[in-house]
């Protein structure tokens, strides 16, 4: 257990650094838009003529206190690792700048796919980078809108920002970034694994509190099985669900948290359709 915290003290610190480089190299020095703070601090450094690199992370470090007051103290533990070492390696990086000769399209492809790298590593922990994700989720708790509206909601607000500042084109050039970011994500969390979500069955003497804790927290339906144990013959509940690859860890976390004995088959789930795969959900 101790080694596999620090293995994921050490993805988290990887994943934020590589963030950071994306941020210090490519985003603030060719102006890009794109979402996050970065793209906040670049859009808004026109109106109020405050160092990109300070405003981002000053964002960082705000956002973070208000997912804790918001989001509980759960949240803000697994988030602060990344929010507090994102301002320590930007300044790190800004001492040794790297200048860049390229076209900004270029750029902006680059410092998606970079960042999408980094937050793909970070989400892999079960962790967040935080940042622009806070918002999206505070409202999502005080409103039940759906988290994916929001933070398109959000990102839309920005290239508006950008627009006013800026102009169309580097908000063109932003959404560059913007895509390539998300494919960057994708792969990163699908990585060693041939599909997008897990399907898991528990067994265990807690499985009412295994199922309301899979509701509340993972945001995720779960079916009840009732089964006879072939040596046994006692009756069992079986607690099935499906998860996205992001979520599985939660998961499994949970199970672990109520019941290390509990016996749990996972499975890959190639070929999902419904509420959270084909259409929104949350959390995911």
């Amino acid at each position: 257990m101790v080694r596999k915290q620090f293995l994921n003290l050490l993805q988290v610190l990887l994943g934020t650094f590589i963030l950071c480089i994306s941020v210090e190299y490519f985003i603030i020095p060719f102006n890009i838009l794109s979402g996050g703070v970065a793209g906040i601090a670049v859009a808004m450094e026109p109106f109020f003529h405050v160092d990109e690199t300070l405003l981002a992370n000053s964002l960082e470090v705000i956002l973070l206190f208000v997912g804790w007051a918001f989001l509980g103290r759960e949240f803000a533990m697994k988030t602060v690792i990344s929010s507090l070492s994102y301002p320590l390696f930007n300044m790190l990086l800004m001492r040794h700048p790297a200048v860049l000769e390229i076209e900004p399209v270029l750029a902006s492809f680059y410092a998606g796919l970079l960042g999408g790298v980094g937050i793909g590593i970070v989400m892999r922990t079960g962790a967040s980078t935080g940042g622009m994700d806070i918002p999206p989720l505070v409202i999502n708790k005080i409103t039940g809108l759906k988290v994916a509206s929001l933070v398109m909601v959000v990102d839309a607000l920005t290239v508006v920002l950008g627009i006013t500042a800026y102009g169309v084109s580097p908000a063109l050039i932003g959404l560059v970034s913007v895509f390539s970011s998300g494919y960057a994500i994708d792969r990163i969390l699908s990585l060693g694994s041939g599909s997008n979500a897990k399907s898991v069955q528990i067994i265990s003497d807690h499985w009412e509190e295994i199922k309301e804790r899979i509701s509340s927290e993972i945001d995720r339906g779960t079916t009840l099985i009732n089964a006879k144990g072939g040596f046994s013959g006692m009756e069992r509940t079986v607690v099935l669900c499906v998860v996205s690859q992001r979520q599985y860890t939660r998961l499994m976390e949970i199970i672990r948290e109520i019941d290390d004995k509990a016996f749990v088959i996972t499975t890959d789930a190639t070929d999902m359709h419904g509420e959270g795969f084909t259409y929104s959900s949350p959390n995911i």
